[in-house]
């Protein structure tokens, strides 16, 4: 069946998912809310999902057999993360329904792609040039100056894969650092604040953004959100319109996210579009208990064909990630008034790994 001739479905459906982290786990318990059960996709045996999935199938994300009984198993597909295998969401988009649709990921699968994707619906970008060579990095450094940022064009996250270029740094070393892959090299943002749009888009096109959130990151990864963002009302409203934008030339449908540098201070303040998470995401988190509907909630509502829910803010809100041995608080967060806390079940807590997070919710100052 295609996306187009996908009737929606009803509370009983099952909905699959490729990954089993735990973005998928919250998919998962969001879904048994709504009395949808799930099915995941994963090859790791202790994918923390399993422990809230109705159905699971343990396989490489290239095993067509497995993928073929997967895909008759569910009503709808979808994924907690961007580097689904393009032919894994060829395969699976010719036998059932995938929600976000396949142009999705190749847009966002790579980062020359995405840039120029996004460019070109008129929204500034950091300046940036596709890098195959070193000497294609000599003249794109010779062009876009230093300080600037040498990333792979595939498989990054969380600060993997790019190499910031200092005025002295040796860009020979730079490049072997990456594994000479194919990369972009990317202009400095002055930025002052990185923030983030979470919102979704169903298959009618109707949209709905949570408000924008401001995050702080720590060793490259996420440490914090906050939400309302300290930014001005026109640069937040750009913001969410550059998601509107970009949700609907992709034709888009479930939860995305639009992380962007803010530039400027006051009146002068403008957005940068940094990239694209054709997916729930970590800045998202916040909304779970901080929100009229959680990402994780509207996310099965879109790809299900349910209505979308209000993302109306509920207050003042903070999420923390508890990465690494963090987690261990536990106790202390659990007697902490008013904090949220959501394990994801892992069984090893190691330096960089996301355990669990926190919210934090306060009423709107007067």
């Amino acid at each position: 069946m295609s996306a187009d001739d996908f009737p929606g479905l009803s509370p009983g459906a099952i909905l699959g998912i490729l990954g089993g982290g735990q973005l998928a786990r919250m998919l998962a318990l969001a879904a048994a809310d709504l009395g949808v059960r799930v099915h995941i996709f994963c090859p790791d045996p202790e994918s923390p999902a399993f422990d809230v999935s109705a159905a699971q199938t343990i396989a490489d994300y290239d095993d067509e057999a497995a993928l073929a009984g997967f895909a008759d198993a569910v009503d709808v597909v979808t994924y907690e993360f961007e580097n689904v295998p393009a032919s894994t969401a060829a395969f699976l988009a010719a036998r059932t329904t995938l929600r976000p649709g396949a142009r999705a990921l190749a847009v966002t699968q790579d980062r020359f792609s995405e840039k120029t994707f996004i460019a070109g619906l008129g929204l500034e970008v950091a300046p940036f040039r596709a890098v195959d060579s070193l000497a294609d990095l000599e003249v794109a450094v010779a062009e876009l100056g230093r300080p600037s940022v040498l990333k792979t064009r595939r498989f990054g996250y969380d600060g993997k894969g790019q190499v910031k270029l200092a005025p002295d740094s040796d860009i020979a070393r730079a490049y072997e650092e990456i594994g000479r892959s194919p990369a972009i090299l990317e202009g400095f943002v002055p930025f002052s604040r990185e923030v983030s749009v979470v919102a979704a888009r169903g298959k009618d096109g109707a949209f709905a953004a949570f408000d924008l959130c401001e995050n702080e990151h720590r060793d490259h990864i996420l440490a914090f959100t906050r939400v309302p963002a300290r930014v001005s009302p026109a640069a937040s409203g750009a913001a969410i319109e550059a998601a509107r934008q970009i949700g609907a030339a992709l034709g888009y449908v479930g939860v995305f996210a639009v992380e962007l540098f803010v530039v400027g201070e006051g009146d002068s303040e403008r957005i940068v579009v940094n990239e694209i998470a054709p997916r729930v995401h970590n800045s998202g988190h916040w909304t779970s208990e901080g929100a009229q509907t959680s990402q994780f909630h509207q996310h099965v509502r879109a790809v299900c064909g349910f209505p979308l829910g209000s993302p109306e803010r509920r207050g003042r809100v903070e999420m923390e990630n508890l990465i690494g041995d963090a987690a261990l608080r536990w106790r202390e967060l659990l007697a902490e008034p008013g904090a949220h806390l959501h394990l994801y079940g892992k069984r090893e807590a190691r330096p960089g790994r996301k355990m669990g997070h926190v919210t934090r919710v306060w009423p709107e100052q007067g």
